[in-house]
Order: structure tokens, then sequence, then C-alpha cells
């Protein structure tokens, strides 16, 4: 006989998701950005940086104008973190380092790999770091050969090659440069193992997802690591996630009105309720950075058009989205220019009636990212709808 699966609304599902990716309720501080690195399990990194790299914004929309010194404190302290391959680089919390032997081992089995390096190159790396302790690219030889930026040199492909089999690991970034370690060295004791199995691994992977998403499909939980379809399928139902239904997802993926989920008990014991952030988000948060899954929890549109050629942008460069009630209401593309903060392009969801709505949500949402940057004026030079320019204009003199 099968238990009754729960049923949950899409309002409720966006809520638990807001909660469990600390956007809504009241946030524990005291625990600071680490304690956000924990809930999250993973921070992507990116080199783009606009008004801050991503990696500093995740901690930002959740804690508001915490120091950006703290943030990089606490990534790269050299005993709370690591850098490894997740949904792409991340930040991870050094806790997670065993749950990452299965990707380790899989890397081991290669038996091609994009870039050839010698053994002799890669013993000498070793050596290098055993002998004269952490070292960034540079350090050991430089990375490039003097072509573009993946002409790599034989020195950075071994380097890059033992941080992916788990000889050497990056706990500290210098000017944006990995520093090198040997992992058995930086690497608490107690974790440096690689003991857990594969589905061990996988299990835990896949229930660190659950939590950090509150609710998902399986295609969520595969997309948080990067997992495969089929290693979320063999381990979810030992995972601790409890199947619910959503009302409305399946309607978004073309399946009828309902769709079967996987949803953390801890999410389910209590009503997702309390103050919801207003606040940019980075194109990298890990709210959004599933584009299916932001589409069918906010029926919001996303894509980052860095690499969209400037013709043609329909948003801007880097488009952050705006999150406000627990609602994606519009995007920004900004700016630094000196002290002040521009919105190349401020566009709102739907029309004149519902962006006039949104205004004072994006005039506080800009205002607090600019003070955070050290920037003392916010200008706009454009909006969609274009009608809305001067009332966005005038709220932000008002709340400045």
């Amino acid at each position: 006989m099968t238990s009754a699966v729960l049923s949950l609304s899409a309002d409720d599902a966006r809520r638990i998701a807001l909660r469990a990716q600390g956007l809504l309720g009241a946030q524990d501080r005291a625990a600071g950005v680490p304690g956000v690195l924990r809930r999250l399990g993973a921070v992507q990194l990116d080199t783009i940086s606009v008004l801050a790299r991503s990696h500093e914004l995740l901690p930002y929309a959740r804690l508001g104008a915490v120091g950006r010194q703290a943030v990089e404190e606490a990534y790269w302290s050299g005993d709370r973190a690591f850098e490894y391959w997740s949904h792409a680089a991340c930040v991870l919390p050094i806790e997670e380092w065993p749950l990452f032997a299965f990707r380790r081992r899989a890397h081991r089995a290669k038996e091609r790999w994009h870039h050839d390096v010698s053994r002799a190159a890669y013993d000498q790396v070793l050596a290098r770091l055993r002998a004269e302790g952490p070292l960034t690219a540079t350090d050991l030889g430089g990375a490039k050969n003097g072509g573009p930026w993946w002409d790599w040199s034989e020195t950075k492909i071994a380097v890059e090659r033992a941080l992916a089999l788990g000889d050497v690991v990056c706990t500290r970034r210098r000017g944006w440069k990995r520093v090198y370690d040997l992992a058995e060295r930086a690497v608490p004791g107690a974790l440096y193992h690689d003991d857990l199995t594969d589905a061990e691994c996988l299990r835990r992977l896949v229930a660190q997802a659950g939590a950090a998403m509150g609710v998902a499909t399986q295609a969520d939980l595969a997309d948080y690591h990067r997992l495969t379809a089929a290693q979320v399928e063999s381990v979810v139902a030992g995972s601790g996630l409890v199947r619910v239904e959503v009302d409305g997802w399946g309607r978004a993926e073309g399946r009828g009105t309902g769709h079967r989920a996987w949803a953390d008990p801890a999410a389910l014991a209590a009503p997702p309720r309390g103050r919801h952030r207003t606040t940019l988000l980075s194109p990298f948060d890990s709210l959004i950075w599933d584009r299916p899954r932001t589409e069918r929890v906010f029926g919001f549109t996303h894509r980052l058009e860095a690499y969209v050629p400037k013709p043609k942008r329909v948003y801007g460069y880097f488009s952050m989205p705006l999150l406000s009630g627990g609602r994606l209401l519009g995007r920004v593309d900004p700016a630094r220019e000196g002290r002040t903060l521009v919105a190349r392009h401020a566009a709102f969801e739907g029309g004149a009636d519902r962006a006039e709505r949104a205004i004072p949500a994006m005039a506080e949402a800009l205002v607090e990212a600019a003070s955070w940057v050290g920037c003392t004026d916010v200008a706009v030079e454009r909006t969609t709808p274009a009608e809305v320019r001067d009332a966005l204009t005038a709220q932000l003199r008002r709340v400045s």
C-alpha cells in the first residue's frame, strides 16, 4: 500500500524554495557568510565583475551590505572552503570534500583529456608544492603559453589536472589567482579521505541539493551539482527527500496540471513565513541558475547576455533580476561610472501598470546596491516600458 503524496500549490513551492535559499524569513546573521555557504552547498564562481563578482553578490543578496572583506575571508581563509567542479566551478564548504570522491575517481578513470600533460610535469608540480608550500600557477612557472586564455602552459595543465584528481586543492585565492596546495596538507585530516562509495556520495549530494532548494524535480536535483539523471534516479529514494506533487509545475513543462517532485522534510515541517528580501540577484545565483526551474517556479525567463553580441542583447551585458516580495519583478543591467551606479537598462515585467507598482522595489534595490559598492548616486539611462523612466528617477531621489 503506497502512502498519499503531499500536494503543494505553486505558491507553496515558490515560498519553500525562497526560504531554503535564504531569501525569505529571518537570516542567521551570526553565521554570516560561512552560514550562507553551508546553506547553499555551492557558490558559483565567474570572472565577470560589474557591481562585484558573483560569489560576492550571493551573500549580499541574502545578508545585505555585508563587508566585502568578510566575504573573501569566508571563502578563502584556508580552512572553511575549497574550489571544485560542482554546478560549475564553485566554492564549496570544506565539509563537502568527501562527497566529491565519486567525481575524483571518475577523473582518475578517464583515458582521454582535452589537454595532454607529461608525467614528469605532473610530478614536478607536486614536488614543488611539497617543498615550497602553496603556489599560484604563475609561481609554478606561468599559466599560459602566450596565446589565448585557454592556451595553457604544461605547468597549468598539470596543476589543474591535479586539482581535478584531488592531489591538490585550492582553498585560497590571491588577486583572483588560485593558490594551489597539496590536498593532504590543506584538507583537514578528518575530511581527507575518499572512503565514501559513489552511491553514498551521490545520495548525500542529492540530499544536500534538496535541502538547498526545498522542493525540486529530479532534473533540478541533477542540475544543482551537475549529476546525471541516472545518478539521481539511483539514489533519490534513499536520500531522505519525500515525494510531493506541485500544482502547475507539470503545466509549465507541458505535462498536465501537476508534477511529481521531491521535498526536504525540514522544509515541509513549518509554513514558510517571514520577511522577503528585496535585492538584485547575480545571474549565477543558485536561486535562478537553472533556467528551466526559474521559469517553472517564478514564471520568469532570464538569459545571461554577456556572451551575446551587443547588437543582439535585449536586456544588457549582466542584467540582474530584481527579487521583491518573493517575485521576480524585472531586471537591471548595472554599471559603475566613478561614484555613480548607472542602470543602463531597467526592465520591468508586464506593462506600465505592473512596472509602476514595482518601481519602489527597483529603487530600493538600486540604492542599497550602490551604497554597498561605494557609489553615492544612481542614474537611469533607459527603462522598459520607456514611459516609467521619470517615475523611477523620481523614486530614486526620494529614497537616496
